[in-house]
């Protein structure tokens, strides 16, 4: 039985002038997470987001975050974020020589911790983190900026994983999916076993701006 498919929505891809206007529609539209992505430069060749724009962001909205680092040593940063109860928050397990470790330590916030993999990056890096893990983030796109195609191999190892943690006993570990989701493949991106969908400029976001009309498309493609 497929669980329930979720939206979170790519908030470096929202116009900053209409952020407020935008966040309202989010919430009548029943959005799940806000989906931010932080860059550092190291890990990926951007720079985007950051700690005051999270702080700023809660001040308006209660929809939980759904915090992507993709950042170098993020054990050593996560006291930086105001992370609570309900968000996700994802490290790439590249990014840390103490996965588990800090994935406990996600968990310990109360959040629930996320473990994300590039697209070259394989599977087996996640199976002695399993019981720790709320969550997996496939990319697919390489990280650090919007627009980028589909990496095709990816669809497969959406499936790959969905048949790992089958076959381990971890099937409530939620598959969220981050990269070219538009509307077409986050149809192939659901029929390979993905949750969550990280929606940007390719599938709901167009120039800047969130409508209705978009989330109804992107939520019928995803059920």
């Amino acid at each position: 039985m497929k669980k329930a498919s979720e939206i979170s929505v790519s908030m470096m891809c929202v116009d900053v002038a209409h952020t407020r206007e935008m966040v309202r529609l989010m919430e009548e539209n029943g959005v799940s997470y806000f989906h931010i992505d932080i860059m550092d430069g190291e890990f990926v060749p951007n720079f985007c987001l950051g700690t005051d724009y999270i702080r700023q962001l809660r001040t308006i909205s209660k929809i939980p975050m759904d915090i992507h680092l993709m950042i170098e040593n993020p054990d050593r940063k996560l006291d930086y974020f105001d992370i609570r109860p309900g968000d996700f928050v994802s490290v790439h397990c590249e990014t840390t020589q103490h996965l588990q470790r800090t994935l406990q330590y996600i968990r310990s916030k109360g959040a629930k911790a996320m473990a994300a993999l590039n697209p070259a990056t394989p599977l087996e890096d996640l199976r002695y983190v399993l019981d720790d893990l709320d969550g997996i983030l496939v990319m697919t796109v390489n990280p650090g900026f919007a627009g980028q195609k589909l990496v095709p191999a990816t669809l497969q190892k959406i499936a790959d994983v969905k048949a790992m943690l089958k076959e381990t006993g971890h099937e409530d570990i939620r598959i969220e999916v981050d990269g070219n989701v538009s509307l077409t493949n986050a149809v192939r991106m659901r029929q390979a076993g993905a949750d969550i969908f990280v929606a940007g400029t390719s599938g709901l976001i167009h120039g800047g701006i969130f409508t209705d009309e978009g989330f109804e498309n992107f939520r019928k493609a995803i059920d």
